[in-house]
């Protein structure tokens, strides 16, 4: 038997390179160096993609820290009090990000400051703090939370820029696996009812698009082939139609459309979620079940 792979090998696999986690093999792509002004472009880049995938409304100047803070503190309703938090967590980390940015700057003019500066120390408290929050906050679809977007930032201020990247290739072949579950589901569904098979090749080529996009940085000439391929993959799926019009096709259709929008969420964000996911599943189940109740299951042949 071939020997197990160990988790950061590294092999060329059809011209491109790849690094090995957890079952899966993602394209690598070597870490900038370990300076302050790299650093800052990475946090930048990781503050805009954290505000992309989440709710709206909560993208709160740091300047406006202590007044939501204030708001958040006072709200009673826990409702609102969620939102509030989720308002106050984009204000401390758009805080943590003007201080770091500003010791980016003195450094580029020649001050020297130490990583146990009170401002490091002020701008890894307010990092700290927003991870906490940022469990409260939701992904713009309404679906869980992605708070492990909040702790990217924080894990970028904190550890060497390779560290990093492993920790994100990690959470790539996470990601992975939840596309495969969910892919999985559909297929399940597609094979079980009549008038869905084409659907099983459309599935199969939308899954690994989205395992594609999850893996390619948009920096890459090659995003010019993996994005046109993901959008069209997605749009063929969503624009299948069953032959005969029924309830129950229209139900199983529902359910392809909830699974694509969920590989969506799950390659654009490229974290897992694993909440959404078992959500999906037990939706699946459901129907399955409901539909076997109602009449004998048709079998595709």
């Amino acid at each position: 038997m071939p020997p197990e792979l160990s988790n950061g090998t590294i092999k060329k696999i059809d011209g491109k390179r790849c690094v090995f986690y957890d079952g899966y093999w993602i394209r690598y792509y070597d870490p900038p160096e370990d300076g302050l002004g790299p650093r800052k472009a990475l946090i930048d880049s990781l503050t805009r993609r954290l505000f992309h995938h989440t709710e709206a409304g909560i993208n709160t100047p740091g300047e406006r820290l202590e007044t939501a803070r204030a708001a958040y503190e006072s709200e009673e309703d826990p409702a609102r009090k969620r939102v509030n938090a989720a308002m106050l967590a984009g204000a401390l980390f758009n805080r943590a990000t003007d201080i770091f940015n500003s010791v980016v700057d003195l450094a580029a003019k020649g001050v020297e400051i130490s990583s146990d500066n009170e401002l490091m120390r002020q701008c890894e408290r307010y990092f700290e703090e927003a991870l906490q929050l940022g469990k409260q906050v939701k992904h713009y679809s309404g679906h869980e939370g992605i708070d492990e977007m909040w702790g990217e930032p924080f894990k970028a201020f904190v550890l060497p820029t390779a560290a990093f990247y492993e920790s994100r290739y990690l959470k790539i072949a996470q990601s992975m696996r939840d596309i495969d579950t969910i892919a999985q589901q559909m297929s399940t569904m597609a094979r079980t009812y009549s008038g869905f098979e084409p659907c099983l090749d459309l599935v199969a080529e939308f899954s690994k698009a989205a395992k594609q996009e999850c893996e390619t940085m948009r920096r890459d000439p090659d995003s010019f082939q993996v994005w046109p391929r993901y959008v069209a993959a997605g749009e063929a799926l969503l624009g299948f139609e069953p032959k005969r019009c029924s309830r129950d096709n229209d139900d199983v259709r529902r359910v392809m459309h909830e699974g694509k929008l969920l590989l969506d969420y799950i390659s654009g964000a490229r974290v897992p979620m694993p909440k959404s996911t078992a959500e999906f599943i037990a939706n699946c189940d459901r129907l399955r079940q409901r539909l076997a109740e109602q009449s004998p299951v048709q079998e595709s042949t």
